[in-house]
């Protein structure tokens, strides 16, 4: 049982998604710095309110912290635009790019009977019926 275990353990997926949390905690600290410490001190630059937190209402003796609710959308909202202009986009403009000279995988073949095009997974000409490997 110890050596089943120890399998799964050195198994590449496990290892990959361990290094993958890891880097994603990482990153997702760079994201808020980014955004705590750049991102909403502009904002409040341009607003002139470094912060909503005093925002609240009170009904029944309940406090409503709106002011609360909105510093986290717009924290949520700075942090997906950061991730999206910062990662994403770049990320497609590389993609694009490497995909721009590399030659599409084919997704047909020719038979050799009648040289019909037909897909490449078919083991039969649709055209001919001929047997195709």
């Amino acid at each position: 049982m110890i050596k089943e275990f120890k399998q799964f353990l050195l198994r590449g997926n496990v290892v990959d998604l361990a290094v993958g949390v890891v880097i994603g905690a990482a990153f997702g600290a760079v994201v808020t710095a980014l955004v705590a410490d750049i991102l909403t001190p502009f904002i409040a630059a341009i607003a002139k309110v470094p912060d909503f937190s005093g925002i609240v209402f009170t009904i029944n003796g309940s406090k409503f912290m709106v002011g609360h609710f909105i510093n986290v959308l717009i924290s949520f909202v700075l942090v997906a635009a950061a991730i999206f202009f910062f990662v994403i986009k770049p990320m497609n403009m590389l993609i694009a790019r490497a995909r721009k000279g590399a030659p599409m995988d084919p997704t047909t073949k020719k038979c050799k009977e009648c040289l019909s095009d037909i897909p490449v997974d078919a083991t039969r000409c649709a055209h001919c019926a001929q047997i195709v490997s």
